[in-house]
């Protein structure tokens, strides 16, 4: 059987951690800070997937911006209320 060469990066444990940190961030936006959370919960997935851990890191990012979204739709309604 033939090497053949792949194109996509091999996961490392810095791509782990920054798609976990996206996760627990998602979170926080939901529950704390939903504009500087979600950002940088966006920021650590995309990081995550481009360093190799491909669903997980694209999953975290999307994870964040609807911990953001959501977050923002809770504190406009207390506010509001």
């Amino acid at each position: 059987m033939a090497d053949m060469p792949s194109t996509a990066r091999p996961r490392s444990n810095a791509a782990r951690i920054c798609t976990i940190l996206g996760f627990v961030f998602a979170v926080l936006a939901l529950l704390l800070n939903p504009i500087i959370f979600g950002v940088l919960g966006v920021i650590l997935g995309v990081i995550g997937a481009v360093l190799g851990d491909k669903p997980l890191g694209w999953y975290a990012a999307v994870a964040s911006v609807a911990g953001a979204v959501i977050g923002l739709v809770l504190v406009a309604a207390i506010v509001n209320n």
